[in-house]
């Protein structure tokens, strides 16, 4: 696993985002769609909001995703592993880059045809807690055509990204601006924070 995590921390060092390939393996990848997709068809995802706590605000010309909290309490066996993957490369990247982080939080995301998230940044403004924004994607034969890429704001350039699965991202999350264009298909992630 190290060989990956060098790659997402050295293509972050190079470019200020970084990109690598099967950071969760096509078990875990393939389980935790499994889980996402069935939350999904039980209703048990909920509308995605800006904010937090009491500034939460749910506006869906800003924000349309769908999300579920993934929890070890839940004592799901593919959970437990994705936690267990993280807690490895957090004690790596604290060890190797002296990052300090202490803790995570992730959710699935599911984007539906025609969804989008307009262009923010994943920092409340009343607490700086994440420091690194994470996205690992679960969608299988994604095309040009099926539309929803994040869209990185960098000073001089705008990069757009690819939802395809095995694909995993990592950025600092108080610097760069973002948004998830309007998807096509359904768009399945896991999207979290190391804090």
């Amino acid at each position: 696993m190290e060989k990956i995590f060098d790659t997402l921390i050295d293509s972050f060092l190079d470019n200020k985002v970084g990109i690598t390939d099967d950071f969760l393996g096509v078990a875990l990848a393939a389980n935790l769609k499994l889980n996402l997709n069935s939350f999904y068809t039980n209703a048990l995802l909920v509308t995605a909001g800006t904010g937090n706590n009491s500034g939460l605000v749910h506006n869906t010309l800003v924000r349309s995703d769908k999300i579920y909290w993934l929890d070890r309490a839940h004592n799901d066996v593919h959970e437990n592993a994705f936690f267990d993957l993280m807690d490895a490369f957090i004690e790596y990247l604290n060890r190797t880059c002296y990052a300090g982080i202490t803790a995570c939080e992730f959710h699935y995301t599911l984007y539906e045809k025609g969804s989008f998230y307009k262009r923010h940044i994943d920092q409340f403004k009343n607490d700086e807690a994440r420091k690194y924004s994470m996205i690992m994607y679960l969608n299988e034969g994604w095309e040009p055509m099926d539309g929803g890429e994040l869209c990185i704001h960098h000073a001089e350039s705008i990069q757009n990204i690819s939802p395809s699965s095995g694909k995993s991202v990592f950025f600092k999350s108080n610097e760069l601006e973002h948004e998830v264009l309007m998807t096509h298909k359904p768009r399945l992630s896991i999207t979290g924070w190391l804090k």
